[in-house]
């Protein structure tokens, strides 16, 4: 099913959407802020299917003949945005899809919703593009512009739109529904729930991979052993992480609560609170031997990678330069 019901955490953005429902006063804009995973598309979903129900209510029914066409995705007064460029929404994208789209009633439905994933990918022609609808759009219109960068939207078409953003959920939630729902067992779920940090969407996938498990062995075997690795060596272990179909950012995620591990371990001495509990033994060794600026460094380096690789800065490369770095410090 699909319902507001259903959405697990993210408590003001429910009850936000839900009151415009209630007291008619939906906006012809939104924009959905928050991590890729995190759920961004499902809300959104429910709130289309709820603005087109038969039944008028603020949970969608999930009986009418609306909520069906929308649960099958066949419902012809909500359109899903696409783009033919993996990175990018060109204005061809926006006139085509919406702005010589918007001015046709809808077809069965109170309303046309528009949801457009990926939003950040905007190019500035697009958004100026779809500006000019944003101004002045018609009556029955809802635009849903979903993003995981907002500051990559231009001021003045922030400025029309209502932004939403998605707030992490409590680790205890999120560990409550792998459990519960996907039956993950305990101690699997603490380390989805540990790199997932707040993003439910990102916990899933993490549970249900069998890769996940592989990937961050091969990670930590990386981290423990790099000090003694010619560069080479490193960049054969580089060359095997894109042999896996799992994103780069996760493999640096892994990278990054390791390293934070090692700070918070030297800073407190404390193995409760530590992701990697089982590295106990290689966890102080590293930490005795590295200084506080050193692990800093190394955690900056990571960010810095993660910031290349969505810049679309050659991945070797990009890997070559952080392993070095890891290596130095």
């Amino acid at each position: 099913m699909a319902k507001f019901t259903d959405i697990i955490g993210q408590e003001q953005l429910k009850e936000h959407l839900q009151n415009a429902i209630a007291t008619k006063k939906v906006s012809h804009a939104y924009i959905i802020n928050g991590e890729r995973s995190s759920g961004k598309e499902f809300i959104a979903r429910i709130f289309a299917m709820a603005l087109q129900c038969e039944r008028g209510e603020i949970e969608p029914c999930g009986e009418c003949h609306s909520c069906k066409q929308a649960l099958s995705n066949n419902q012809p007064d909500i359109v899903y945005v696409s783009h033919e460029k993996p990175n990018t929404i060109g204005v061809e994208d926006i006139r085509a899809q919406i702005n010589g789209d918007i001015a046709i009633k809808p077809y069965s439905s109170p309303r046309k919703i528009y949801i457009m994933n990926e939003g950040e990918k905007m190019t500035v022609q697009a958004q100026n593009a779809l500006l000019k609808t944003l101004e002045e759009p018609p009556e029955y219109a809802v635009i849903l512009i979903l993003t995981t960068h907002v500051e990559a939207l231009l001021p003045t078409v922030l400025s029309r739109c209502v932004v939403l953003n998605m707030k992490p959920v409590s680790d205890a939630l999120v560990k409550k529904y792998l459990m519960e729902e996907l039956a993950v067992p305990d101690y699997k779920a603490n380390i989805c729930v540990a790199f997932a940090r707040g993003n439910i969407g990102k916990a899933k996938l993490l549970a249900s991979s069998e890769e996940f498990e592989k990937v961050r062995d091969e990670a930590i075997t990386l981290v423990k052993y790099i000090n003694d690795m010619e560069v080479n060596e490193i960049v054969k272990a580089i060359k095997k992480i894109t042999e896996y179909k799992f994103d780069v950012n996760d493999y640096l995620d892994i990278l990054s609560a390791w390293y934070r591990d090692v700070l918070l371990f030297k800073a407190t001495k404390d193995v409760n609170s530590l992701i990697f509990k089982e590295e106990i033994q290689q966890i102080m060794r590293v930490s005795d031997r590295s200084t506080y600026e050193g692990i800093e460094t190394i955690v900056n380096a990571l960010q810095q990678a993660k910031r290349r690789l969505e810049a679309n800065v050659n991945f070797d490369l990009t890997m070559e330069l952080l392993l070095l770095t890891i290596k130095e410090n």
